[in-house]
């Protein structure tokens, strides 16, 4: 028979805790995260200006504060700890929490993520390799996405930098419908590069032969009545 191993350490008291009953919406939260807001007991200011619904706006010392919380069931959450005095919401955190994290991602949802499309010249490209990287880069600024052009020197191929730099001028100036020509070439190491970023789309105004169709559509009146 297995013997039980021996403690002879304090026991823990069998009755009532001599703190009292525990506050469950002030101590669930003890322990503070990183990027969370400081609640009730966590708070250290003397005084607040309270916020939130149901509640007499104003400059409160920290207890009394505290008390208005209470008595509604809900938490004291500080808000503008930068202010002075801080702002304090009468709030339930995990509602609060939850607030904050819907913010949070409808930010991100309207939030554009920037991409960036490379396309890579030598020294001497030819004409026609030159028309099919530049029917892409307008293809990639019409979808909204930034094109880094660069021209790569290998070798001895340094010595027509001059070349390179003439290259990405008539490349820009070949965009320049479709989009905006950031920086002017730059040579680092063996890469010359640029950066053109999209334009703002902008709808054509339709050509009068549409709208000489249209009104070539419109009924036409109806002739007089003969003498």
């Amino acid at each position: 028979m297995e013997k039980k191993p021996f403690w002879s350490g304090p026991r823990r008291p069998s009755g009532p805790s001599p703190q009292g009953p525990r506050n469950f919406n002030r101590g669930r939260n003890n322990k503070r995260d990183k990027d969370s807001h400081a609640i009730n007991d966590q708070i250290r200011a003397r005084e607040v200006r309270l916020v939130g619904d149901n509640v007499t706006e104003g400059i409160y010392p920290i207890a009394k504060a505290q008390r208005v919380a209470d008595e509604q069931g809900l938490d004291l959450i500080e808000i503008a700890p930068q202010a002075t005095p801080p702002v304090c919401r009468v709030m339930d955190y995990q509602k609060f929490q939850f607030q904050q994290r819907k913010r949070l991602k409808e930010q991100k949802a309207k939030s554009t993520k920037v991409v960036v499309k490379e396309i890579r010249f030598g020294p001497q490209t030819d004409e026609h390799d030159y028309d099919f990287k530049l029917k892409h880069a307008i293809q990639f600024l019409k979808e909204g996405c930034k094109v880094k052009s660069y021209v790569f020197f290998k070798g001895r191929s340094i010595l027509f930098k001059e070349q390179g730099e003439v290259l990405l001028l008539r490349f820009a100036n070949d965009l320049e419908d479709y989009g905006k020509l950031e920086q002017m070439p730059v040579l680092e190491g063996k890469r010359m590069t640029i950066m053109i970023s999209p334009k703002a789309t902008v709808k054509k105004a339709k050509p009068a032969a549409d709208a000489g169709k249209k009104a070539a559509k419109k009924p036409a009146a109806a002739d007089e009545p003969k003498e």
